[in-house]
Protein backbone atom coordinates (compact mmCIF):
# COMPACT_ATOMS: atom_id res chain seq x y z
CA UNK A 1 0.00 0.00 0.00
CA UNK A 2 1.46 3.33 -1.08
CA UNK A 3 1.48 6.15 1.46
CA UNK A 4 2.54 9.63 0.39
CA UNK A 5 5.42 10.92 2.48
CA UNK A 6 6.52 14.53 2.80
CA UNK A 7 9.96 15.55 1.58
CA UNK A 8 11.24 15.68 5.16
CA UNK A 9 9.96 12.15 5.85
CA UNK A 10 11.60 10.89 2.64
CA UNK A 11 14.86 12.64 3.60
CA UNK A 12 14.70 10.97 7.01
CA UNK A 13 14.23 7.58 5.30
CA UNK A 14 17.22 8.28 3.03
CA UNK A 15 19.34 9.19 6.08
CA UNK A 16 18.33 5.91 7.73
CA UNK A 17 19.10 4.00 4.50
CA UNK A 18 22.54 5.63 4.41
CA UNK A 19 23.02 4.13 7.89
CA UNK A 20 22.01 0.74 6.38
CA UNK A 21 18.55 0.51 7.98
CA UNK A 22 16.79 -2.03 5.77
CA UNK A 23 13.37 -1.27 7.30
CA UNK A 24 13.77 2.30 6.02
CA UNK A 25 14.43 0.94 2.52
CA UNK A 26 11.27 -1.13 2.78
CA UNK A 27 9.26 1.94 3.84
CA UNK A 28 10.77 4.02 1.06
CA UNK A 29 10.00 1.30 -1.48
CA UNK A 30 6.39 0.95 -0.28
CA UNK A 31 5.80 4.69 -0.43
CA UNK A 32 7.53 5.56 -3.72
CA UNK A 33 7.78 2.45 -5.88
CA UNK A 34 4.47 2.90 -7.70
CA UNK A 35 5.36 6.44 -8.84
CA UNK A 36 8.91 5.46 -9.76
CA UNK A 37 7.65 2.36 -11.59
CA UNK A 38 5.30 4.61 -13.57
CA UNK A 39 8.25 6.75 -14.61
CA UNK A 40 10.26 3.70 -15.73
CA UNK A 41 7.23 2.34 -17.59
CA UNK A 42 6.70 5.65 -19.44
CA UNK A 43 10.31 5.57 -20.65
CA UNK A 44 10.55 1.85 -21.49
CA UNK A 45 6.95 0.98 -22.44
CA UNK A 46 7.68 -2.56 -21.26
CA UNK A 47 6.48 -3.81 -17.90
CA UNK A 48 9.21 -6.44 -17.35
CA UNK A 49 11.98 -4.01 -18.26
CA UNK A 50 10.45 -1.34 -16.01
CA UNK A 51 10.35 -3.80 -13.08
CA UNK A 52 14.04 -4.62 -13.65
CA UNK A 53 14.92 -0.92 -13.77
CA UNK A 54 12.97 -0.27 -10.58
CA UNK A 55 14.87 -3.04 -8.79
CA UNK A 56 18.24 -1.74 -10.06
CA UNK A 57 17.25 1.78 -9.04
CA UNK A 58 16.47 0.77 -5.46
CA UNK A 59 19.81 -1.02 -5.27
CA UNK A 60 21.44 2.23 -6.39
CA UNK A 61 19.41 4.18 -3.82
CA UNK A 62 20.56 1.71 -1.14
CA UNK A 63 24.20 2.20 -2.17
CA UNK A 64 24.02 5.95 -2.81
CA UNK A 65 21.70 7.24 -0.08
CA UNK A 66 24.69 8.73 1.72
CA UNK A 67 25.39 10.89 -1.35
CA UNK A 68 21.92 12.48 -1.38
CA UNK A 69 21.98 16.21 -0.64
CA UNK A 70 18.64 17.81 0.18
CA UNK A 71 20.00 21.24 -0.73
CA UNK A 72 20.39 20.14 -4.36
CA UNK A 73 17.03 18.51 -5.10
CA UNK A 74 13.90 17.10 -3.47
CA UNK A 75 14.10 13.38 -2.65
CA UNK A 76 11.57 12.31 -5.30
CA UNK A 77 13.45 14.28 -7.95
CA UNK A 78 16.72 12.61 -6.93
CA UNK A 79 15.18 9.13 -7.00
CA UNK A 80 13.34 9.94 -10.23
CA UNK A 81 16.64 10.94 -11.80
CA UNK A 82 18.13 7.57 -10.83
CA UNK A 83 15.14 5.69 -12.28
CA UNK A 84 15.10 7.77 -15.45
CA UNK A 85 18.86 7.28 -15.96
CA UNK A 86 18.57 3.53 -15.47
CA UNK A 87 15.55 3.36 -17.80
CA UNK A 88 17.31 5.33 -20.54
CA UNK A 89 20.36 3.09 -20.16
CA UNK A 90 18.15 0.01 -20.48
CA UNK A 91 16.46 1.50 -23.53
CA UNK A 92 19.82 2.23 -25.18
CA UNK A 93 21.08 -1.24 -24.30
CA UNK A 94 17.96 -2.89 -25.72
CA UNK A 95 18.27 -0.92 -28.98
CA UNK A 96 21.96 -1.72 -29.19
CA UNK A 97 21.35 -5.43 -28.56
CA UNK A 98 18.72 -5.53 -31.33
CA UNK A 99 21.05 -3.83 -33.81
CA UNK A 100 23.85 -6.27 -32.95
CA UNK A 101 21.56 -9.25 -33.49
CA UNK A 102 20.28 -7.96 -36.82
CA UNK A 103 23.80 -7.44 -38.12
CA UNK A 104 25.05 -10.78 -36.85
CA UNK A 105 25.43 -13.33 -39.63
CA UNK A 106 27.46 -16.00 -37.90
CA UNK A 107 25.53 -18.12 -35.36
CA UNK A 108 28.67 -18.91 -33.39
CA UNK A 109 29.35 -15.21 -32.93
CA UNK A 110 25.74 -14.67 -31.85
CA UNK A 111 26.39 -17.03 -28.93
CA UNK A 112 29.21 -14.79 -27.75
CA UNK A 113 27.19 -11.55 -27.74
CA UNK A 114 26.73 -9.82 -24.44
CA UNK A 115 23.62 -10.89 -22.52
CA UNK A 116 21.20 -8.77 -20.54
CA UNK A 117 23.48 -8.47 -17.52
CA UNK A 118 24.62 -5.00 -16.57
CA UNK A 119 28.03 -4.00 -17.80
CA UNK A 120 30.06 -2.46 -14.92
CA UNK A 121 31.31 0.29 -17.25
CA UNK A 122 27.73 1.19 -18.25
CA UNK A 123 26.72 1.32 -14.59
CA UNK A 124 29.71 3.55 -13.80
CA UNK A 125 28.96 5.85 -16.73
CA UNK A 126 25.30 6.10 -15.70
CA UNK A 127 26.28 6.89 -12.12
CA UNK A 128 28.69 9.58 -13.31
CA UNK A 129 26.02 11.07 -15.56
CA UNK A 130 23.47 11.03 -12.74
CA UNK A 131 26.00 12.70 -10.42
CA UNK A 132 26.79 15.34 -13.06
CA UNK A 133 23.10 16.07 -13.64
CA UNK A 134 22.53 16.24 -9.88
CA UNK A 135 25.40 18.75 -9.57
CA UNK A 136 24.12 20.81 -12.50
CA UNK A 137 20.55 20.87 -11.18
CA UNK A 138 21.95 22.17 -7.92
CA UNK A 139 23.35 25.21 -9.74
CA UNK A 140 19.92 26.31 -10.96
CA UNK A 141 17.85 28.79 -8.98
CA UNK A 142 15.31 27.06 -6.71
CA UNK A 143 12.22 27.99 -8.75
CA UNK A 144 13.95 27.14 -12.03
CA UNK A 145 15.07 23.76 -10.66
CA UNK A 146 11.55 23.06 -9.42
CA UNK A 147 9.97 23.85 -12.80
CA UNK A 148 12.52 21.79 -14.77
CA UNK A 149 12.21 18.86 -12.34
CA UNK A 150 8.41 18.89 -12.47
CA UNK A 151 8.40 19.16 -16.25
CA UNK A 152 10.70 16.20 -16.85
CA UNK A 153 10.40 13.95 -13.84
CA UNK A 154 6.63 14.20 -13.48
CA UNK A 155 6.09 14.67 -17.21
CA UNK A 156 3.92 17.78 -16.79
CA UNK A 157 3.11 20.10 -19.68
CA UNK A 158 3.95 23.81 -19.53
CA UNK A 159 0.26 24.59 -19.07
CA UNK A 160 -0.10 22.08 -16.23
CA UNK A 161 2.98 23.53 -14.55
CA UNK A 162 1.70 27.09 -14.84
CA UNK A 163 -1.63 26.04 -13.36
CA UNK A 164 -0.09 23.97 -10.55
CA UNK A 165 2.46 26.63 -9.58
CA UNK A 166 0.04 29.52 -10.19
CA UNK A 167 2.51 31.25 -12.50
CA UNK A 168 2.03 32.85 -15.93
CA UNK A 169 2.60 30.41 -18.78
CA UNK A 170 5.28 32.64 -20.31
CA UNK A 171 7.24 32.64 -17.05
CA UNK A 172 7.15 28.84 -16.86
CA UNK A 173 8.31 28.52 -20.48
CA UNK A 174 11.13 31.02 -19.94
CA UNK A 175 12.32 29.31 -16.76
CA UNK A 176 12.34 25.91 -18.46
CA UNK A 177 14.16 27.24 -21.55
CA UNK A 178 16.80 29.07 -19.48
CA UNK A 179 17.14 26.13 -17.10
CA UNK A 180 17.73 23.71 -19.96
CA UNK A 181 20.30 26.07 -21.50
CA UNK A 182 22.16 26.23 -18.18
CA UNK A 183 21.95 22.44 -17.77
CA UNK A 184 23.33 21.86 -21.29
CA UNK A 185 26.24 24.21 -20.64
CA UNK A 186 26.95 22.64 -17.25
CA UNK A 187 26.66 19.05 -18.51
CA UNK A 188 29.03 19.86 -21.39
CA UNK A 189 31.74 20.49 -18.80
CA UNK A 190 31.31 16.93 -17.47
CA UNK A 191 31.38 15.31 -20.92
Amino acid sequence: MSTLYTDSELMNLLDRIAARDDSALKSLYESTSSRLFGLALRVLRNRDAAEDVLQESFLTIWRSAGNYRASLSPPMAWMGLIVRSRALDALRKRSSDRADLMNELDDTLADTLEGDSTNPMDATDASEQAFALHQCLGKLENKQREVVSLAYLRDLSHGDLAEQLKLPLGTVKTWIRRGLEQLRACMARYA
